[in-house]
């Protein structure tokens, strides 16, 4: 049997509710991953909705060295005056070959860590992500589509795409299991295909 896969889910406050679910749910109904869940400081934050989540840790670097991957979550915080600092635990994850992936304004905290120095990315659009992070490294590389880019363990989407973020995120995490991924993309495509 493979070894179950750690994601960390890092939320800040204002967290869009429905950029995680789908990641999260396929993750570990699908994929047998474990899910856990992260605030700055390891206290309970609010969604757009309202809802109240109370994390399982921290984004200490220490406290989460056996994540095989980490997403960051969107929130209008990352595009704020004072957003938080989580270079130390992407770069960790990173560092050991994990996955590292942001959505929406989530997409701000990579570019900070320098995530998309050597990466093809993407986000809410080139001219939304070089307004909050002028200059930042590798803004060469950034991709102009409405759907998630994946380059080497760095995924990134813009906030209207939670869909393919789950797919791009899960084929990086599990290689090997294109088949399922494949499966996912059919079930997902459906809901837009039969639509009216």
């Amino acid at each position: 049997m493979p070894e179950q896969k750690t994601i960390g889910f890092l939320f800040i406050e204002g967290f869009a509710d429905w950029e995680y679910g789908l990641l999260a749910a396929s993750a570990t109904e699908w994929f047998g991953a474990r899910a856990v869940s992260l605030t700055p400081d390891g206290k309970p934050v609010k969604g757009i909705s309202g809802f109240r989540l109370s994390p399982d840790r921290s984004t200490s670097a220490d406290e989460n060295g056996d994540l095989d991957a980490v997403a960051v979550i969107g929130s209008d915080t990352w595009a704020g005056d004072a957003p938080p600092d989580v270079t130390e635990l992407l770069g960790a994850v990173a560092s050991r070959g994990g996955v590292v992936g942001g959505i929406c304004a989530g997409t701000l905290a990579l570019a900070r860590a320098g995530m998309f120095e050597k990466a093809r990315h993407t986000s809410n659009g080139r001219d939304w992500i070089n307004g909050h992070e002028a200059g930042y490294a590798g803004d060469g590389n950034y991709q102009d589509v409405p759907h998630a880019v994946a380059d080497g363990r760095i995924v990134s989407a813009p906030g209207s795409a939670p869909g393919t973020f789950a797919l791009a995120f899960l084929k990086t995490l599990y290689p090997e299991r294109s088949g399922d991924i494949a499966h996912m993309r059919t079930l997902f495509a459906k809901e837009y295909g039969e639509a009216s």
